[in-house]
């Protein structure tokens, strides 16, 4: 192994093969599986995510799926870390956010095509949550926050989460990038348009349906029956 860390370039490569498998591990998959008997991509909208786990299995299930999944991506950014302590006179600010994409970037590549699960897998949206997590909490937040309210209004995740990720861009870039500059960086700013991307093109399907008018809307509030005296 000792190879393996004797270089940045070696080290990153490793490493960005394990920010991969972190972002494979199928956990809709192994949770449905494990606890339900049931393959949610054989049920809901067949897709292997957090949303479709709160859709097939419940809010227990989904709960415990979101948080895998964020904290994928947020582990898979924090080991851009360990190229920073092996090598600390080689990567400055600009560069470890740099790798903090490319890791956080494989494992929504690995969520979307997982190894674990025969490469059917989900979004991605939950894991690069993890992922914006770690390079800033607060454009986590304003998108979040984003998501939130695009979903109270509209009660379509799908639009919610794609008006979310487009928004990661321009807040890195147009507001925080006035302030972080290593966000003005141009592959840092080719990461995030491409993560964008990512995120509306994994929502083809649901962009058809849109305009088919067959997506369908999210329950936010539970119904409550009617007890008449």
């Amino acid at each position: 192994m000792d190879f393996i860390f004797n270089s940045t370039w070696n080290l990153t490569i490793f490493l960005s093969f394990i920010a991969y498998l972190v972002g494979s591990i199928p956990s809709s998959v192994w949770v449905g599986k494990t606890f339900y008997g049931l393959d949610v991509r054989d049920f809901g909208s067949g897709n292997a995510g957090a949303t479709n786990t709160f859709r097939v299995l419940g809010k227990p299930a989904g709960t415990v799926v979101l948080l895998m999944d964020i904290l994928k991506g947020y582990f898979a950014a924090r080991l851009a870390y360990v190229v920073v302590n092996q090598f600390p006179d080689l990567y400055d600010n600009y560069d470890l956010v740099n790798v903090k994409l490319l890791f956080g970037f494989m494992a929504v590549f690995g969520h979307l095509l997982p190894i674990f699960a025969g490469f059917r897998g989900g979004k991605g949206v939950a894991t690069l949550g993890g992922l914006i997590i770690a390079l800033n909490v607060n454009v986590a937040l304003i998108a979040l926050g984003i998501f939130l309210v695009t979903l109270f209004v509209t009660r379509f995740v799908s639009v919610s989460s794609m008006l979310a990720g487009i928004s990661i861009p321009v807040l890195f870039v147009s507001v925080f990038g006035r302030n972080l500059h290593e966000y003005r960086q141009p592959t840092a700013v080719v990461f995030t348009i491409a993560i964008a991307v990512l995120v509306v093109y994994t929502h083809r399907k649901n962009i058809k349906r849109l305009i088919d008018g067959n997506e369908t809307k999210a329950k936010l509030l539970p119904r409550h029956r009617r007890i008449d005296d």
